[in-house]
């Protein structure tokens, strides 16, 4: 460690404010570690063509209960993972609600999207051309790491206990813009005039002997520092939550990804650069948990929603033919699964149900959780949108089944607007509505739990 970042931390740990406010919560935490018992395929990269045991540091999936003064109670599940599906996330939220009588509306998936983690059982379906046994122990990865989440679940809302809540802000800078441009299009690089989000949104949990009992952060950037290795890993933000927790000893540190789909790590290529990001990451909690911090109130409110993102016009069989001659084996396998649907007929999708959520504290805090892979756009889309709101806007939430553009992104091109939907499946690109679309139901949710959502300005 950095003996100066290191001498920085300890003085902004010893300058922690601790407001006395009333217990108006009872919060409780829980973990469960999902580290991969077997050799099996991480996610993220196509160039990874084989299985891996090592590992450099355990994964988690984290569960936060909140329960408010009526009893109603919210769950936040965090995990170490690439990104989870629609049927991962359907049978854990079914599963909850058989097992914890938890609502949906009530319950938030968040994948902090390491791409040194396990592949997981029906994501990114062409990405990996898995063999017969590495398909197998994907599964069963996937079944364990389900059964793991509702473990943390249920003893996260066994450990509730009286508690306050407290909210504020910091910054971290290591996050960069990827979308580098040049003559051939818009590629993968550092482009230092590119949006970021450069907030750390923090929500504390203080007990009655006003210790603390969970640090809940955020940030909008890939977790992608290691790079194509072999090494299961948390990345930074795990390592964030790992020097959180030994700092704020008793506390539990969960991370939750924020819209930083365009956004990565930088600089990045080792875990020893993972690890020097994690600490700057803590520093910056530590920053805002050491200034005066704003209280936050209930009740809890929530709303849970699908929208139907529109799907661009969809392309005749000769697109899919001539993505069959390419040399990528990830395209092969995409034109000829929809060479096959068309051969027996099957209608291919116009729309995607994509899940959206809205979770609110009184008029403390209101956090936007939305799935996929969300571009920075529509953070400061959703800040000029809501500007009476105090927001918390995170991505990769509840299904992470494509990458979410903007409209500017769609009309720039690149990865996140064409060539992602080869590894998530998608027949072609999202049509330019999708925008508009997602913000609407994104401010009809904040209207059904109490929140202020300023009218259109007039047309002219």
């Amino acid at each position: 460690m950095n003996r100066f970042l290191s001498h920085l931390f300890c003085v902004l740990i010893a300058g922690t404010a601790l407001t006395v406010q009333a217990q108006n919560f009872k919060v409780g935490v829980s973990r469960a570690d999902i580290t991969p018992m077997e050799p099996v395929r991480l996610g993220g990269y196509a160039s990874r063509l084989k299985p891996t045991a090592n590992v450099d540091t355990h994964i988690f999936a984290k569960a936060l209960a909140i329960q408010d003064s009526t009893g109603a109670t919210m769950l936040i599940i965090t995990a170490d993972t690439i990104g989870t599906p629609r049927a991962f996330n359907d049978e854990l939220a079914t599963r909850l609600e058989q097992e914890l009588k938890i609502d949906r509306a009530h319950f938030l998936f968040c994948c902090s999207h390491s791409h040194s983690t396990p592949v997981i059982d029906g994501g990114l379906t062409d990405m990996y051309g898995l063999s017969d046994d590495e398909a197998k122990a994907t599964k069963r990865y996937t079944r364990y790491f389900l059964d793991q989440a509702v473990v943390a679940a249920k003893a996260a809302v066994k450990d509730l206990e009286p508690a306050a809540l407290s909210f504020g802000r910091s910054e971290a800078f290591f996050a960069g813009n990827r979308r580098q441009f040049g003559p051939k299009g818009v590629g993968f690089g550092v482009n230092p005039n590119g949006l970021v989000d450069r907030d750390v949104p923090v929500l504390r949990a203080v007990r009655e002997d006003r210790s603390t009992k969970a640090i809940l952060f955020g940030y909008a950037c890939h977790c992608t520092t290691p790079g194509p290795n072999d090494e299961v890993s948390p990345d930074w933000a795990g390592y964030a939550e790992e020097e959180l927790e030994h700092t704020y000893t008793g506390a539990t540190a969960l991370f939750i990804t924020g819209c930083g789909a365009d956004a990565n790590p930088n600089p990045r290529g080792s875990l020893a650069l993972a690890h020097a990001h994690g600490l700057q990451m803590a520093g910056a909690v530590a920053r805002a948990l050491s200034e005066p911090m704003l209280a936050v109130d209930g009740p809890i409110a929530t709303a849970f929603d699908r929208v139907d993102l529109p799907i661009g016009q969809t392309p005749d069989k000769a697109y899919y033919e001539a993505k069959l001659q390419e040399k990528a084996l990830a395209t092969q396998r995409y034109a000829q699964r929809f060479l096959d649907r068309i051969a027996r007929g099957e209608p291919l999708a116009t729309s995607y149900p994509a899940p959206v959520q809205v979770l609110r504290f009184g008029n403390s805090l209101t956090l936007i959780a939305l799935s996929g892979e969300v571009v920075v756009d529509y953070d400061y889309r959703l800040k000029r949108e809501l500007p009476n709101e105090r927001l918390w806007n995170a991505a990769y939430c509840n299904d992470v089944f494509a990458y979410v553009p903007s409209m500017r992104i769609l009309t720039e091109g690149g990865y996140e607007a064409d060539a992602s939907i080869i590894y998530y499946g998608l027949p072609t690109r999202f049509a330019p509505a999708v925008e508009d679309t997602l913000i609407n139901k994104v401010l009809e949710l904040v209207k059904r739990t109490g929140g202020t959502v300023p009218p259109p300005p007039a047309k002219k």
